[in-house]
């Protein structure tokens, strides 16, 4: 199952590489070399695909839990002032993907969206300390009776140049369920109440909708 936001470059790789399939047919003689083409594109599709699956996750919904929004590692823990909605500390859990992870952003908690913004900006690697300030973003913040407000930031990496965004504010929100994708190479920062107690590590591997962050 693909994503709904990789169906054009699929297909435009599929006509890509049938293109180039029947040109190292009709043009490329030494067999050798016919054989390193076919196979180069063929790993180019297969890298395509990969990027854009969307597998289905069993979320257990539970309004005590923050689920994490997005595959890949955890890469940030810890306490930070958050300046452009809280204006207050808050702890930070990041969520750092590389190009093979799945990138589909869910909800990482039930409740109403408050606030949605997309923020236009730089393309730094997503690693780097300043690029929850300084590069394309969104922010998002969803509300519930257990948590009060949870944010969490779509972040752009050096190879990502499209952020999709599907939160509106009062929307509401279903834990675990789909809200946009980061196209090639992304993090994921949350924001949680200070008494929120952390249920990661520093390196540790999660799943979109189904590992959970943090629990009150």
């Amino acid at each position: 199952m693909f994503h709904k936001e990789g169906y054009k470059i699929i297909i435009v790789t599929f006509v890509f590489i049938a293109a180039g399939l029947l040109a190292i047919e009709a043009f490329i003689e030494l067999n050798w070399l016919r054989m390193l083409l076919m196979l180069t594109l063929l790993v180019f599709l297969i890298l395509i695909l990969q990027f854009f699956r969307n597998p289905k996750r069993k979320t257990i919904l539970n309004n005590n839990h923050v689920l994490s929004p997005v595959d890949g590692k955890v890469v940030v823990i810890e306490e930070v002032f958050e300046k452009e909605y809280f204006k207050d500390k808050r702890l930070q859990v990041s969520v750092f993907m590389s190009p093979l992870n799945v990138h589909v952003t869910r909800y990482p908690i039930g409740g109403k969206v408050a606030f949605s913004k997309y923020h236009p900006g730089k393309y730094l690697v997503a690693w780097h300390p300043k690029s929850s300030e300084e590069n394309e973003r969104t922010t998002v913040v969803v509300e519930n009776d257990i948590y009060g407000k949870v944010l969490y930031r779509q972040i752009a990496g050096a190879l990502a140049k499209r952020i999709v965004n599907y939160a509106k504010e009062n929307d509401n929100a279903v834990q675990g369920a789909d809200s946009g994708f980061i196209k090639f190479g992304s993090r994921v920062d949350l924001f949680l109440p200070l008494d929120t107690k952390i249920q990661v590590q520093l390196n540790q591997k999660v799943k979109g909708g189904e590992s959970i962050i943090a629990q009150q």
